[in-house]
């Protein structure tokens, strides 16, 4: 079973903050399905809705070795963030082709609303954690490249067009 395809860059999805979900219905866990499918196909360790045109509050993240191991998000928000940070080169199926080495909170605690609809607060560590910061920005209409300098984002977004076909 395929899946929606992915909005390219500067779709204006991308770029506007995320509806909250007021409830986990079998719509909600049908998107969630889709995104898992999407996520898995990249390959990637994690999606956001807006990633493919869909305006909700809703995330996967699957950062095992051997997958199967989705974690299904909603309304996502850190309650906590570690003090120390890691780096991790990211990117996005959204504007393909280019990557960037960020730094992140190591370890974060996130509240969601569980794949059954239950408020649940879990902590993410290592690529988990930066996989869920990433959605978390995506929910917020950020892009990855959003935390570089203006120089570095310019040369990523002006390299990215170049391999566009």
């Amino acid at each position: 079973m395929s899946h929606r395809p992915y909005v390219k860059w500067p779709h204006p999805v991308l770029r506007q903050a995320a509806a909250p979900v007021d409830a986990v219905t079998d719509e909600t866990r049908a998107i969630w399905d889709e995104m898992i499918r999407a996520m898995d196909s990249m390959p990637g360790v994690g999606l956001a809705a807006p990633q493919l045109g869909i305006p909700l509050a809703l995330a996967v993240v699957d950062a095992s070795e051997k997958r199967g191991q989705a974690v299904r998000m909603a309304n996502l928000e850190i309650l906590h963030a570690s003090m120390e940070f890691r780096e991790h080169e990211e990117g996005s199926p959204n504007l393909p082709g280019v990557w960037a080495k960020l730094s992140r909170p190591r370890a974060v605690t996130v509240q969601f609303l569980n794949a059954v609809g239950v408020v649940e607060e879990r902590d993410f560590v290592g690529l988990w954690a930066t996989s869920v910061q990433h959605q978390i920005d995506h929910l917020a209409g950020k892009m990855f490249f959003d935390r570089l300098g203006r120089v570095k984002r310019d040369m990523l977004i002006k390299k990215a067009r170049k391999l566009a076909p």
